[in-house]
């Protein structure tokens, strides 16, 4: 995981060829590496989708199998970081020797934070000019506030990176043959062995600050601690993420992966180190744990849907704990809904090998599941539970689309729903005013891929608008507001009558929170859901321009019933109904999404670069140096965002690197919102 083009494709390929699963090293450039299996990967030479593969890794005489999953970098596709790192044991975080600690490198850090997902750090691209190992270790510390502890030192940098010296074995090594697959073990160079000193007792330091087991030892003697006892210590700190071993190389130039196959098998958890598995009953909180062992019922995650041409649906797991074979039935618990496995298959990137059965600790893929989504539970019928799900992040951009021709129409319809399965941050709307179809994503990017998958995947031609900011509303003050619904035409008539109370949350969190301050039952207990319902179905569409209410409280405080005409459809209306109404009073305002934007470039831009930003109604929050350039750091409204690549582009002569990500959302200043609203 890391920041765009930090290397983990590159990384990754090399990693494949040291393991023997590949016999050719493919190169980003070219378009040929085997984690970068889609059309589009190759021609604009970024990773779009997580791809996932297991090989195997000899480390200290034993055979060791490892699963790894190679992530995007680009923010528009943080979801596929998200949904791997909720199922993934451990990760290797890549930075650039350059360019250190970046935007998406913080993004993706603390999602592993968020799942609990012990790492280790990779400092990339030690042959880059500019590159500084320690500078870049320092900014692990400072920006992701955590320990870092180097295991490694590099030997030279820039054009004169040699190898690294390790500091536990103490030994320098290196890499001389074109493809690195030969590790020669020397002495450490006699001008670097007192810093090598140096950093190996600072190592040792900071091991025995978070490890009583290795302080007694260090104080005993340090000078006799073994190397055994060193890496099992690093491997306790790891795993409980008190701290995180740094490593260093150039997979581009072939120097330093094999010592960093070896920190996986060291430092990160197999499935037996991590804790049971914590999930509820189906229908209650009740807590059911599994133990991460064959012995154990049946459970894993759905993490990801693909739509493969030859296979059909694949549904990719990770199994946490029991047994499947091919042919059982399994329930899905979010439908409670049994689902028969055809077939288990092994992941090979784009290749697929048919397995008789998987284990606790796989990742696999299993073919012929119906209505299973990312984040569902699948587990043994006898022995149902319902595992923690995945976050999916709201879309902040959107665009009209329609297909081109009578042959598209045919198959539009079937080809969105693939879409929406696959990428479960996508989602398609229609426009109740217009019947347009409404394509809403996580950026300009991730919407472009996606347009052009339709193309290659489903031979779909659609025409698009011009993308638009998804929008949200929110309410400012608080109103109290009945809605009575009467309709009595002879026979079965209509009647609801609540009144309630409407305004801001107060605990800053977002969707509805309805309370119930009612008394002597004036409304019966089954009517509560569909006034619930009601409510929800109104925030859908706000009052203002129709985009949906992020957060509201509604306290119920009285009503009345019929008890002919009443029914739950009726209270369902009166909610609906009620909130339009009394939203129009609640001080509605609209919000906008606010993209935190980092611009690194050369001193003698940042003074254009900022009068563009202020332009945007950007806000410059900060300025550093970073490898003798600028980094400016602002706050610019997503609505003015779109095309500004370019512009940066003409305003710096092409000397300047962008990266955005979503921080907050705001209301919309006053000015903005009239304009929009006219």
């Amino acid at each position: 995981m890391a920041h765009v083009d930090a290397g983990k494709t590159t990384t990754t390929e090399r990693m494949l060829y040291y393991t023997g699963m590949i016999h050719k090293m493919g190169d980003i450039d070219s378009g040929n590496t085997v984690m970068d299996t889609d059309e589009q990967e190759g021609k604009r030479g970024i990773t779009i989708s997580s791809a996932a593969i297991s090989t195997y890794w000899n480390y200290s005489n034993e055979k060791y199998r490892i699963n790894i999953i190679d992530t995007p970098g680009h923010v528009d596709f943080a979801i596929e970081v998200e949904r791997s790192l909720r199922v993934l044991d451990g990760a290797i975080a890549l930075f650039c020797a350059a360019s250190g600690v970046e935007p998406q490198s913080e993004n993706v850090w603390h999602m592993g934070s968020k799942y609990g997902v012990p790492r280790i750090c990779f400092v990339n691209k030690m042959d880059r000019q500019g590159a500084d190992f320690l500078k870049v270790v320092a900014a692990i510390e400072e920006r992701l506030k955590v320990v870092a502890i180097p295991v490694q030192i590099p030997i030279g940098s820039a054009d004169d990176f040699e190898g690294v010296i390790d500091l536990i074995q103490m030994k320098a090594l290196h890499w001389s043959d074109k493809l690195g697959e030969h590790t020669t073990v020397s002495n450490i160079p006699t001008d670097m062995l007192e810093e090598a000193t140096q950093q190996r007792e600072r190592m040792l330091e900071q091991i025995a600050a978070h490890d009583n087991r290795f302080l007694d030892l260090y104080f005993e003697d340090a000078n006799r601690i073994s190397e055994a006892e060193i890496i099992a210590a690093l491997r306790r700190g790891t795993i409980e993420m008190n701290f995180h071993p740094v490593l260093c190389g150039t997979a581009h130039k072939n120097k330093g992966v094999q010592p960093l196959l070896d920190a996986v098998i060291r430092y990160l958890p197999a499935p037996i180190d991590m804790p049971a598995i914590v999930g509820t009953s189906l229908n209650s909180d009740e807590e059911q744990v599994r133990e991460r062992t064959i012995d154990e019922p049946f459970a894993a995650l759905a993490f990801k849907v693909n739509i493969d041409k030859h296979v059909g649906k694949l549904t990719m797991v990770r199994v946490y704990s029991g047994m499947l074979k091919a042919g059982t039935n399994l329930l899905n618990a979010r439908t409670g809904a049994m689902v028969r496995v055809n077939r288990i298959q092994e992941v090979k990137a784009n290749a697929y090998v048919n397995m008789l059965e998987t284990q606790a600790g796989d990742i696999c893929a299993l073919v012929g599941l119906k209505d299973v989504r990312t984040g569902d539970t699948l587990c043994a019928i006898d022995h149902p539970l319902v595992l923690e799900s995945i976050d999916i992040p709201e879309p902040v951009i959107a665009l009209s689309i329609e297909p081109k021709t009578r042959e598209d129409v045919k198959i539009f319809g079937q080809a969105l729903a693939f879409a929406t399965e696959e990428d479960p941050s996508l989602q398609v709307d229609v426009d109740d005013q217009t019947g347009q179809t409404i394509l809403k994503g996580m950026g300009e990017l991730h919407l472009e891929v996606v347009i052009e998958k339709l193309r290659l995947s489903h031979d779909l031609n659609v025409n698009k608008g011009a993308p638009k900011v998804a929008y949200k509303e929110t309410i400012t003050q608080t109103v109290e507001h009945r809605e009575k619904l009467v309709k009595q035409t002879g026979g079965s008539g209509q009647f609801a009558d609540i009144t309630f109370v409407l305004g801001p949350r107060l605990d800053n969190e977002q969707g509805l929170e309805l309370i119930d301050s009612t008394k002597g039952g004036v409304i019966p207990k089954e009517y509560f859901p569909s006034i619930k319902k009601g409510f929800l179905q109104a925030m859908r569409h706000g009052v203002l321009l129709g985009f949906p209410v992020e957060s509201c409280r509604v306290e119920l405080l009285d009503g009345k019933i019929h008890q002919e005409d009443s029914n739950a459809i009726d209270f369902e209306k009166a909610a609906r109904d009620g909130f339009k109404k009394a939203a129009l009073q609640a001080g509605p305002q609209l919000l906008e999404p606010v993209m935190s934007v980092e611009i690194e470039t050369q001193e003698e831009y940042t003074g254009p670069v900022n009068s563009d930003l202020n332009r945007r109604r950007g806000t410059v929050v900060g300025i550093e140096d970073r490898a003798s350039r600028k980094v400016i750091q602002a706050e610019v409204p997503l609505a003015a965002t779109f095309g500004y690549i370019s512009d940066l582009r003409t305003i710096t002569s092409g000397r300047a690197n962008i990266s955005m990500k979503l921080s907050h959302y705001a209301i919309v200043p006053e000015h903005v919102s009239v304009a929009l609203m006219s």
